[in-house]
């Protein structure tokens, strides 16, 4: 169902692939918007090691959840900042695209749990942490990617 990669010299391994969905902040989640147009959106995200889902946030109301309810197939990626060797101009980059199905979550406690983790991914400051979720969690909802097909590829910018 999926497409093989061309070009498997460039291809990450799954072990790559994952290290980058850990370690990158931010995505782009693309779904099947109005009129069956692409809708692409930058999220920050959280990978879960326990289960190899991809968890993201979102209001209760929009474009994005309005879509997901209607189709449920997505696209993620991420991408690296990517590398220069020495004398050379052009960037070496990594990224990762991930296909599957998205579960939107409204269990207040998964939300508690899943927007914890995530934020652990921007700052280690946990009364922070719980005093943004104890005021947003109630207007949230929790998106889960279950992953079909990850692949990942480092490209030579030139």
């Amino acid at each position: 169902m999926f497409r093989e990669m061309i070009r498997k010299n460039k291809q990450l391994s799954r072990e790559e692939c994952v290290k980058l969905l850990k370690t990158e902040k931010r995505g782009v989640l693309s779904v099947i918007g109005d009129g069956g147009y692409p809708y692409g959106m930058p999220m920050n995200h959280y990978y879960n090691d326990s289960d190899g889902n991809i968890y993201f946030h979102c209001g209760k109301i929009g474009h994005r959840l309005d879509s997901l309810k209607e189709n449920d197939k997505v696209s993620f990626c991420v991408y690296d900042k990517g590398y220069a060797n020495d004398g050379e101009w052009a960037l070496n980059v990594k990224s990762v695209i991930v296909f599957g199905r998205v579960e939107i979550i409204d269990d207040i406690n998964v939300i508690t749990d899943i927007a914890t983790d995530l934020s652990l991914k921007f700052t280690s400051d946990m009364e922070y942490i719980q005093n943004e979720i104890e005021q947003y969690a109630k207007k949230t909802l929790i998106l889960k990617l279950i992953p079909e097909n990850i692949c990942g590829k480092l490209v030579k910018e030139s």
